[in-house]
């Protein structure tokens, strides 16, 4: 017993050292960042674009307390192409070198930079790739290059795409849980990892379908970038030629095998300097203070990110109901704001949340222009409370749709009588005992939650049906929770235009009426100060667990295994009424 206590207290006191080592570098930083940048671009300046950690939707997605124990230098994709648009005017600015190998985007995310990219290009200035192994979603970027380079030790993944689903069916009846699921629609695929081992059919179809949907797209654009007929280009993919550095020059996947030092001594020649001549090379971190254009006018665009799962109440991670409509009605106060551009990166969540919402977006479409610009996935919540909108913007491969509703409810009654645990009752009505972890649910229970099912998809229907200016069968033709890329929503109606970020912002800028304007992000940026009381307080104010402790879990686990955790931990969460997608995909 002593042993015990002292190893409770012993790991207790170190994580109260850990967190007061991270709250004493989080002074530090910010009493350092008062003290003014020195950084100056010089003539012949080589902008490195180096994406290896996390590109982020929400800039207040990084974790500051995090990032100071494993070096997480992630950056919001907002950074990333304000970086590469200003580069293009920046004379001092003479081409961009691409060093990429494990990137950690989503496809759409990646599409989007890529345009950039191509945009820059148009300045006449030069892009170089050179990669030390390379994965998928690296090439793809990479291939945007005037001349790409490899290691001669070096790999490309370039395989094609597939699509991973995690089931937890198994795990649930090993330990004795139960889940009853009532859902609308066949391709309502997002219970099916809790009541199944396998794809259905259904599911298996409509991924299928999304996978060859996104694979043109790719496809495609290396084609045009790399010269490559479609017929050949698939030939080398099948045949995995791209794993071999001989086969993948041989194959014109690459320009050129060389060793790092050769590509910068390329890099000195193309800017008119020797090999023994130092050069300047800049990083997107030092860059984008630079980068960023501060208009003096009054008028202001409002970005308000919906990022992450919806829940009802409040928190700072994901959309919380309640703390998602204090930043709507902050917005809609603001008489400088002239318009809002909603960026949506949602599997959906809770049907009573994004129905909250919806609401208050439809509120503040009253008073300003509001714009949607779809990311990766905005599908079941995450599309309906896009319904808003003046116009939507999706890129091509952003996961939407999945018009459905369904319900799931746990019980442990199993494993509560493994481990020895038994209940009864008495009750007064028929349905008193509607539902108990340890009894289940009753049968009128079951009966009225599959009517507020229906009764729930069709106000979905009716909401599209607004939005989108279709008729029930038209809406219903196109949901039963079936998932749509954003080619196939565009030609469905379900968006209105392909296009990035910027699209959105410049559509609404002109129907705003106004030409110059300062981009304000929601919810705001939190200063270091903010991010120290979140640490020490956001577990006792908000719904969400953010605080130390479970800062600490997610360092220890990394970020993806952070999310499968959170993914078990939120079982109980997800019980009710849902508009939620099956968003533990992992396409590689």
């Amino acid at each position: 017993m002593k042993k015990f206590i002292f190893q409770v207290l012993a790991t207790i006191i170190g994580i109260l050292l850990l967190s007061s080592i991270v709250v004493l570098s989080l002074i530090f930083i910010n009493i350092f960042a008062f003290i003014p940048s020195k950084f100056v671009v010089k003539d012949k300046s080589i902008l490195e674009i180096n994406l290896n950690n996390s590109i982020l939707e929400d800039p207040n997605e990084r974790d500051i307390s995090i990032s100071l124990l494993n070096n997480d230098k992630s950056i919001s994709l907002k950074d990333i192409l304000d970086v590469i648009n200003y580069a293009q005017t920046d004379d001092k600015i003479k081409g961009i070198s691409l060093k990429l190998s494990n990137l950690n985007a989503g496809y759409s995310q990646i599409s989007e930079i890529r345009q950039a990219l191509l945009n820059f290009k148009k300045s006449k200035k030069f892009i170089y790739s050179y990669s030390n192994d390379c994965d998928q979603k690296s090439y793809y970027l990479s291939s945007v290059a005037d001349s790409m380079f490899l290691n001669p030790n070096a790999n490309i993944e370039l395989t094609g795409l597939s699509a991973e689903v995690l089931f937890y069916k198994n795990l649930g009846q090993k330990y004795g849980i139960n889940f009853e699921v009532i859902r609308h629609g066949k391709y309502k695929s997002a219970v099916e990892p809790y009541i199944r081992d396998n794809l259905s059919e259904e599911n298996r179809y409509q991924l299928k379908n999304i996978l060859q949907n996104f694979w043109y797209k790719i496809s495609n654009d290396i084609i045009a970038s790399r010269k490559i007929s479609i017929e050949n280009f698939n030939k080398y993919v099948d045949s995995l030629y791209s794993f071999i550095p001989e086969l993948a020059f041989k194959y014109k996947l690459v320009d050129k095998l060389i060793y790092e030092s050769q590509y910068e001594n390329l890099l000195k020649k193309k800017l008119g300097l020797a090999n023994d001549d130092l050069f300047n090379k800049i990083s997107i971190d030092q860059y984008k203070e630079i980068a960023q254009n501060i208009s003096r006018s009054d008028n202001k665009i409002a970005i308000l990110y919906a990022t992450g799962q919806i829940y009802t109440g409040k928190g700072n991670t994901d959309i919380y109901s309640k703390t998602f409509i204090d930043q709507i009605n902050e917005i809609k106060n603001d008489d400088d704001i002239k318009a809002v551009i909603l960026r949506i990166n949602s599997p959906g969540g809770s049907a009573n949340a994004s129905a909250e919402i919806l609401y208050e977006l439809y509120e503040l479409k009253e008073k300003k222009p509001l714009i949607v610009s779809f990311s990766d996935i905005a599908a079941s919540g995450g599309y309906y409370i896009s319904m808003a909108a003046d116009k939507i913007y999706a890129q091509e491969n952003t996961l939407t749709g999945s018009i459905g509703v369904l319900g799931m409810i746990p019980d442990v009654k199993k494993l509560a009588n493994n481990v020895g645990i038994n209940s009864d009752y008495v009750s007064t009505n028929s349905n008193s005992m509607y539902y108990s972890l340890t009894q289940g649910t009753s049968q009128g229970f079951k009966e009225i939650m599959s009517k507020g099912i229906d009764i729930t998809y069709k106000k979905f229907i009716n909401e599209v049906m607004k939005g989108r200016k279709m008729t029930f069968n038209q809406v219903d033709s196109l949901g039963k929770g079936r998932i749509w890329s954003g080619k196939e929503a565009l030609e469905n109606g379900l968006v209105d235009q392909i296009g990035g970020f910027y699209d959105a912002i410049d559509y609404a800028a002109k129907k705003a009426g106004v030409i110059t304007y300062n981009l304000v992000s929601y919810p705001k940026e939190r200063s270091g100060w903010d991010l120290i009381v979140n640490m020490i307080t956001s577990n006792n104010n908000n719904d969400d667990n953010t605080g130390i402790v479970g800062k600490l879990i997610k360092y220890e686990l990394g970020r993806e295994n952070y999310k499968l955790f959170q993914r078990i931990k939120n079982i109980e969460r997800n019980q009710g009424v849902m508009c939620l997608m099956p968003f533990d995909i992992e396409i590689k």
